[in-house]
């Protein structure tokens, strides 16, 4: 656990651009969360400004199709896309990292179950899902959320097992086993500190899939419903008058682009520091 918190340190202070990946993530963090109490306009108010209007000094990302100031909607935007994509990210790790370290810890029956289990979930594309999805409980953010979920776990629990498997065999295992460990004690407290940094890396892999999954799901009317707002569903707005309002696809493209950038970015950073020996050459 201490080299892993001492990796994480060097990211953050060493990496230049793993650090730049996290303050931009941050940033888009804050505006998501503090966005409701910042001094930008309201994001319902129906008619402060004229229709489709360009952006200005009063109202720097221009308006919408009903007059209202679009930059607390894509700020309200963010906010949402955020908030759905990492409930179903921890609802994704906590479940994907129990059934990977099941599979890949009891093997047998077990493993074969979980692992058919997960092949079942590969197989529904994401949108074909999340169209059955909505015809039972109906579009909205619940069903983003069970979409996401579902489309994320399978590799997650693959990801899991097969760490499982390589620090099952080792010798600390064994003789937790031997010593008369329980089950649940060897996977709780010799098998998950030694995994975390795998599950950590595809965490934030999940992340950017979930916000494109949940972009994708809003964007066809199946996620986030009026009046709130995500960056997928702002986009379906801005489709609409792609070509007399270009504004209204530029600004929630862009912060969904550099979102889905900086998560990646800050991934690949958090492999590199937790594995700092993968792709150098041997001497």
């Amino acid at each position: 656990m201490k080299i892993l918190i001492s990796n994480l340190q060097r990211l953050l202070f060493g990496d230049l651009l793993g650090g730049v990946g996290f303050l931009l993530l941050l940033t888009f963090c804050i505006l998501g969360f503090f966005g409701p109490y910042l001094p930008i306009g309201d994001a319902l108010t129906i008619g402060a400004g004229p229709r489709l209007g360009a952006p200005s000094m009063e109202f720097l990302l221009g308006t919408d199709d009903l007059g209202r100031d679009y930059l607390p909607r894509v700020v309200e935007g963010i906010g949402v896309t955020f908030l759905l994509s990492s409930i179903a990210v921890v609802i994704t790790a906590v479940i994907g990292t129990l059934l990977g370290m099941l599979a890949g810890y009891l093997h047998g029956f077990t493993d074969s179950v979980i692992a058919r289990f997960a092949d079942i979930l590969l197989a529904f594309p994401a949108l074909l899902f999340g169209l059955l999805t909505s015809a039972v409980i109906g579009p909205g953010q619940l069903s983003a959320i069970v979409v996401i979920s579902a489309a994320t776990i399978p590799l997650f629990i693959r990801v899991i097992r097969s760490v499982t498997l390589s620090v099952a065999e080792r010798e600390f295992v064994t003789a937790a086993v031997v010593a008369g460990a329980s089950t649940w004690r060897v996977m709780i407290v010799h098998i998950l500190p030694n995994i975390l940094g795998a599950a950590i890396i595809q965490l934030t892999y999940a992340l950017s899939v979930s916000m494109i999954i949940e972009s994708a799901l809003s964007f066809l009317g199946l996620g986030v419903q009026p009046p709130d707002a995500s960056l997928g569903s702002l986009l379906r707005l801005g489709s609409v008058y792609l070509t007399i309002s270009p504004w209204l696809v530029l600004a929630p493209g862009i912060v969904l682009a550099l979102a889905i950038m900086a998560v990646n970015i800050l991934g690949d950073s958090i492999r590199d520091a937790l594995e700092p020996l993968r792709g150098r050459p041997l001497t």
